[in-house]
């Protein structure tokens, strides 16, 4: 399945490993929908289900000093087939954008207004990216590795 997607990729797919049957692919930010679109809809792969979409922040994760600071992880799984992928996108810190996954998949939705609300990547063309875990007056996103532990938010009520 990693060839097959790189046949298709060329030069967007930046990475590839399949160890112990974990497949995983690197994407660039510009072949995400394309590679995802290809996934769920080729017929040897089949992945029609998003399993979970999230983020990384190698902050300060040794080895990683000079590599993007994110990466947005996609679960995909095929039902059909029985198999898994996991495709990855790197995101610098100061262009933290992704194109939505929404028109593919619907649970999406969700799942990028989690991403955007802990680690503060953007999903371009979300039809409602706003928080699903905080508060919209809330400041900063706590799953960032520079977001400070002791920090406290004021109690927020329901306005009256």
């Amino acid at each position: 399945m990693l060839a097959r997607l790189g046949r298709r990729l060329g030069g967007r797919l930046l990475a590839t490993h399949d160890e112990r049957g974990d497949h995983t692919a690197v994407v660039a930010r510009e072949g995400i929908i394309e590679a995802l679109g290809f996934c769920r809809d080729e017929p040897d792969l089949r992945f029609n289900v998003l399993v979970d979409l999230t983020a990384v922040d190698y902050l300060k994760f040794p080895g990683r000093e000079d590599g993007p600071r994110f990466e947005v992880v996609y679960h995909l799984y095929s039902i059909p087939h029985n198999h898994r992928l996991r495709l990855k996108v790197p995101v610098e810190q100061d262009d933290a954008v992704v194109p939505t996954a929404t028109s593919l998949w619907p649970i999406a939705n969700w799942l990028e207004r989690e991403v955007w609300d802990m680690f503060g990547i953007r999903f371009a063309g979300h039809p409602d990216l706003r928080r699903l875990l905080l508060y919209e007056e809330f400041e900063g996103h706590p799953l960032r590795k520079d977001y400070p532990i002791e920090r406290r938010h004021p109690l927020i009520g329901p306005k009256v």
